[in-house]
């Protein structure tokens, strides 16, 4: 299992682990307007998972803003942010950033998404920070556990990954 650390403390992931190859596992969160959303809602298309703890912090919410300006000009891919925030509170960030068209969905209700990837941090209750690049056909083609919470992950190379899929 990925050892990850918060700020230096050693960290507990709850969930199944998910690497290069595995069929990706189905999820069940909420979009902005409280609706439930799956994986399958997004068949067909190359799907960037930017997996943060909380959209309101500094780390958080330079990455999603990257995520969704680098990845703007790929064809056929998705880019979804998911943490425990409300959806109330990930539909603030997004009106108060200009962000209107960014995907968030949350994972509040029953860490449906969390656990099936295996990056619910058992002594905060809060998704660990990782990126998932899925191709078409949702098979997973790169995953990074950022081994410090407060770090950013590897935008490039997520980036490129979905390139290459695309």
């Amino acid at each position: 299992m990925t050892k990850i650390t918060f700020m230096g403390t050693p960290m507990t992931l709850i969930g199944k682990e998910v690497k290069v190859g595995d069929k990706a596992p189905d999820f069940t969160v909420l979009n902005q307007g409280l609706e439930p959303v799956t994986l399958s809602d997004y068949d067909g298309k190359v799907k960037i998972i930017s997996v943060i703890p909380s959209i309101d912090t500094g780390v958080c919410s330079q990455q999603t803003r990257k995520f969704n300006e680098e990845a703007s000009s790929l064809e056929n891919t998705v880019i979804l942010t998911i943490s425990v925030d409300l959806p109330f509170a990930q539909k603030k960030w997004c009106d108060t950033e200009g962000l209107p068209n960014v995907t968030t969905l949350s994972d509040h209700r029953d860490l449906s998404f969390g656990e099936a990837y295996g990056v619910v941090i058992e002594e905060l209750r809060l998704l660990t920070r990782a990126v998932f690049v899925l191709n078409s056909d949702n098979r997973v083609v790169h995953a990074e556990y950022v081994g410090e919470v407060t770090d950013h992950p590897d935008y490039e190379t997520a980036i490129t990954k979905a390139k290459e899929t695309e």
